[in-house]
């Protein structure tokens, strides 16, 4: 039970196939006591009740919403230990036709949201603890087309690393975990491309995609104990694509 008795908070976890859902799962086998808090409060209750969790209305873009799910955990276990966010959102574009309102909408929830949620969660770790945020390969790697989203990545791993700068002497660990290409409920729809996977496992190095078990144990060893000395880092669990490249959409394509 390397969790037992820890107080974590989870964010993005209202789809059974995703990286947050798979993490709770795990964290709750290893006893932790978990709250959990998406935007989708109906589809997050049933995976809440699951594990054994307190299921939490919160979108990460509101600073009450994270407010109100950090004072939840306070109130109902005492403290917090560890919180992880999982909140994403899909922006997909060329540079010479994205919006505003994508722009906006990547930045509101992937570095003012990660930046918010180390702010509220890092005000109530009242004797220590650890944040985790999740970003992407795609910040390093560089895509054709995810300029709003890659680009909104990479700035939340500088804000983790200034974070884990300011909060270290409080004893809070700050890190990102950074999945590769992993098929989970926000990119099943990618998968209807019969060439796409083929075309990624070409990049490789350990011939199969990451998958939201592989995220769930890297988050696990974060919010650990195990992961005492380890803070302002960017955590690759790509299957060493992050060597290689990105597919481009030819290739994704079979064309």
């Amino acid at each position: 039970m390397r969790m037992d008795g820890k107080v974590i908070i989870i964010i993005g976890a209202s789809d059974e196939r995703s990286m947050g859902a798979a993490t709770a799962r795990r964290l709750a086998a290893e006893g932790a006591k978990l709250v959990l808090g998406a935007r989708r409060i109906d589809k997050l209750k049933p995976i809440a009740d699951a594990v054994g969790a307190e299921a939490v209305a919160c979108d990460i873009s509101k600073e009450e919403d994270l407010a109100r799910i950090g004072d939840l955990a306070v109130t109902s276990f005492g403290r917090i230990d560890g919180a992880v966010s999982f909140a994403g959102v899909n922006s997909a574009a060329p540079i010479t036709e994205v919006t505003r309102e994508v722009l906006q909408e990547a930045c509101d929830v992937h570095l003012i949201g990660s930046a918010l949620f180390i702010k509220h969660m890092a005000n109530r770790m009242t004797g220590g603890g650890s944040i985790v945020i999740t970003t992407s390969q795609t910040a390093y790697l560089a895509p054709a087309g995810l300029a709003a989203y890659a680009g909104t990545k990479r700035g939340a791993d500088q804000i983790m690393r200034i974070a884990a700068l300011e909060l270290g002497p409080k004893g809070i660990r700050v890190n990102s975990l950074s999945p590769g290409f992993t098929r989970s409920g926000m990119t099943e729809g990618y998968f209807a491309i019969p060439t796409l996977e083929a075309a990624f496992l070409k990049e490789i190095p350990l011939k199969r995609l990451p998958t939201v078990e592989d995220m769930a144990n890297t988050a696990l060893w974060l919010l650990s104990d195990e992961s005492r000395a380890t803070t302002g880092q960017v955590i690759d669990v790509s299957c060493g694509q992050t060597l290689r490249r990105v597919p481009d959409a030819e290739e994704m394509m079979g064309s």
